[in-house]
């Protein structure tokens, strides 16, 4: 019954207001008044899997003869259309809500049956031909529905990420290629170590980011195993015989990914480990993208006080107050949001350590974290890419200047005249303000010449192995 702007519903619990152009329904509006919490919507990938849940459900029902010819057709237009894009706005149900996802599965089922009733030319909120439970949620239960559409959603996302990552792997190799020949003095303990390749440092970064991203990739690949058809504890209960198989052959068919039913359907419906090792992969790869960008912003500090070896692209004024300045902007930018996605790891860590006994209740936490991580980092990324790294410039000057004044190239002494001797050296050098070079001719310890030829740190910096180096 619509009364001016609402519609009056009725569920288990009695009558509910719901906005009269809703297309969700009574649950879901129960819902958004419980759960007034973050202000934030499912995220866009999770609502087109569980759509993509419900559309292969039909599709199986209906070849079960479980739904008749026209409920199957308006239930599987409505689903595409969600698939689609269409409808998205009435998706409502905050992120931080009761646990298994129930409300979320609702949503989805309300919004399905009033859409489907709508293509037959029903009203909304009647349900009639088509009810939400009865029929779109037909053989299911939020406990492998929500499940299997967060184990989608991340396939769907996570492709992005890894791509993000590959791209800025490959940016860090062009680098390397560019600055292959430029040698700089290496640092351990911050201090300063033997010379270096500053392409060679790159190549470090990139093969890092290569492997990071090799390593999500591998991690996905356990999301593939989903639990629909075990419906509310792993019995599949409500479900019939070969329903299982069906539906993952179906769900396959409509993602494009290679779906399998679960080896143990109690197994997956009690853990998810398989969210907890992807969300690893991925806190790894960001603890990755803190390390390095933690050393872009290091190696580009001063202009005239820092390290100064390499020149980050300038985006925005740095201060309010000191004219000229020029912060590594990009850089601590990243930095925050792989901290933040640190962060998110830490709760779905939770998350998947407190399932208890037949059922995880938390997986709208832990799909949400997962998902936002995936996003936020697969941006940051990309910013990082093309508008830092692709931009970076070598100091060649500052470079050579630090790298031949360095007290470490007594290192390559050792074995000519010893540790200690070279230690002494090193010492002198230090005290007196000048090169190693210069203390070992005024010692007599080498020529001028053979001083020139033992200390250069050009000739020191080239890799022993020349496999070494690969991006």
């Amino acid at each position: 019954m619509v009364v001016g702007t609402v519609r009056i519903e009725r569920d288990s619990l009695g009558e509910v207001e719901v906005p009269a152009e809703a297309l969700y329904g009574a649950q879901t509006a129960r819902a958004v008044r419980n759960f007034p919490i973050s202000g934030l919507r499912p995220h866009p990938d999770l609502i087109v899997a569980t759509a993509q849940v419900k559309l292969a459900a039909a599709r199986v029902n209906h070849r079960a003869g479980r739904l008749t010819d026209e409920q199957a057709r308006a239930i599987e237009q409505a689903a595409q259309e969600i698939i689609d894009g269409l409808w998205h706005e009435h998706f409502v149900v905050d992120p931080y809500q009761a646990g298994a996802g129930t409300s979320h599965n609702m949503n989805t089922n309300e919004v399905i049956a009033n859409r489907a009733n709508e293509i037959l030319g029903g009203r909304r909120g009647e349900y009639r031909p088509v009810h939400p439970n009865d029929h779109v949620n037909l053989g299911q239960s939020s406990n492998d529905v929500i499940p299997t559409a967060g184990r989608l959603a991340l396939l769907r996302a996570t492709p992005k990420l890894v791509d993000a990552f590959r791209r800025l792997a490959d940016a860090f190799c062009q680098k390397a290629q560019e600055f292959g020949n430029l040698t700089k003095t290496g640092r351990t303990h911050l201090q300063d170590a033997v010379p270096i390749r500053l392409g060679d440092e790159f190549t470090g970064y990139g093969s890092a980011l290569r492997r990071a991203a090799d390593r999500i990739a591998e991690a996905r690949l356990a999301l593939t195993e989903i639990n629909l058809g075990a419906t509310a504890l792993g019995t599949g209960i409500n479900a019939f015989p070969g329903y299982r198989m069906q539906v993952a052959e179906e769900l396959s068919r409509i993602t494009g990914f290679p779906l399998r039913p679960a080896r143990n359907t109690f197994e997956i419906t009690q853990s998810h480990a398989d969210f907890a090792h992807l969300s690893g992969a991925i806190r790894n790869a960001a603890l990755e993208v803190i390390r390095i960008a933690s050393d872009i912003r290091l190696l580009g500090s001063g202009p005239r006080a820092g390290l100064g070896e390499i020149i980050l692209p300038p985006v925005q004024p740095g201060s309010s107050i000191m004219p000229g300045k020029v912060n590594p902007s990009i850089a601590e930018m990243v930095n925050m949001v792989a901290f933040q996605v640190v962060g998110y790891d830490h709760a779905v860590s939770l998350g998947v350590l407190s399932g208890q006994l037949d059922l995880n209740v938390w997986t709208p936490l832990i799909v949400y974290n997962l998902l936002w991580a995936t996003d936020i980092l697969t941006n940051a990324l990309e910013v990082f890419r093309t508008r830092c790294v692709e931009g970076i410039q070598a100091n060649e000057a500052r470079l050579a200047e630090l790298a031949h004044g360095s007290i470490a190239l007594a290192t390559i002494l050792t074995p000519r005249i010893g540790y200690l001797k070279a230690a002494e050296i090193a010492k002198k050098a230090w005290e007196t303000g000048k090169t190693v070079r210069e203390v070992v001719v005024e010692e007599g310890v080498l020529s001028p010449e053979e001083a020139e030829e033992i200390l250069d740190p050009v000739k020191m910096a080239l890799p022993q192995d020349p496999d070494a180096n690969q991006c």
